[in-house]
This record gives C-alpha cells, structure tokens and sequence, in this order.
C-alpha cells in the first residue's frame, strides 16, 4: 500500500495537459493542481466518477482525460465498465484507489476487500490494459508507459486508509 499524496505528486510530473477528475479518491489533487481544466472533488454523485469522465473522454477525444476513482464509487456502478470498454476511448486512463474502506461513509470495512481484483474485473469487462499496483515505486516506474498508449485503461492501487477531514 501506498498513500495517495504520494502517488499523486508523482501523477504531477507526467499529466501534462489532461483533464483530471479527481474524484473522493484523489481529494489530494486538489492541493496539488490550479489548473482551471481539472475537476474539482466531489463532483458529480458517488457512483458517477466513471460515467462522468467517460462522458468527458467521448466529448473530448482530442484531450488525454485521467479519473482517479475508488473502489467504493465504481462498486455502486461497475456496469460503466462495460460500456467504457466497448467504446474504447483512446484518451481515457482510469485510476482505481483502494482502501479496503468506505471513508466517506465512516470507515466501514469493503467487504472481500482483500481478495477483490479490481484490474481482472476490468479486463473481463473488455478493457484492454488493466494493472494492479501496491507498490508506489513499482506504479512510478510503470506510468509513463501507461500515459504513453492509448486507453482505455484501468489501473488499481492499493492506497492506505485516511480518516477524512
């Protein structure tokens, strides 16, 4: 596990001009990004990340779209997967963080959340380049291979847990 601060400022150096939807799973970008072309934390509904960044990625093909989603969001619509890789949208990367815990909600415990493979269910689904990363040096060594090929693709992390402020 790594921390998503981390993780994120490493994202940084390589995001060149992509449209970033943060998400409650990249609440850290907010901090580190003011380019007015992101969107902000919170927006739109839990469960709507996926569907929303999709929509931006088949509105914008000309523009590299980045979703830092969690796994509680994609769990209440894991059918937007199918659809994103039936699709496939050249300019979409999808990055899953996992920790094991709904946050939002208080905490609470993901069920199988140790067994669950978030990247072979995104495979299944028709993605074609899904990964899972539990180590930070192992994902920044990875990443600009992963920025550097057309998507979709579906990356899970698994990030430690924090307590929302």
């Amino acid at each position: 596990m790594f921390k998503t601060a981390d993780m994120l400022k490493i994202f940084e150096k390589h995001r060149g001009d992509a449209i970033v939807v943060s998400g409650r799973g990249g609440r850290h970008w907010i901090k580190l990004s003011d380019t007015p072309t992101d969107i902000p934390l919170g927006d739109p509904a839990m469960g709507g990340h996926a569907g929303f960044a999709f929509g931006l990625a088949m509105a914008l093909p000309h523009k590299k779209i980045i979703l830092f989603d969690s796994e509680g969001d994609l769990q209440m619509s894991m059918g937007v997967l199918i659809t994103i890789a039936e699709q496939k949208p050249a300019n979409f990367y999808h990055f899953m963080l996992d920790n094991e815990c709904y946050v939002t909600t208080g905490g609470q415990p993901v069920p199988n959340a140790k067994n669950v493979k978030y990247d072979e269910i995104a495979r299944g689904a028709g993605y074609p380049r899904a990964f899972a990363f539990d180590n930070l040096d192992a994902w920044s060594k990875a990443l600009p291979d992963i920025l550097a090929k057309p998507g979709p693709v579906f990356c899970a992390m698994k990030v430690a847990p924090e307590i929302e402020n």
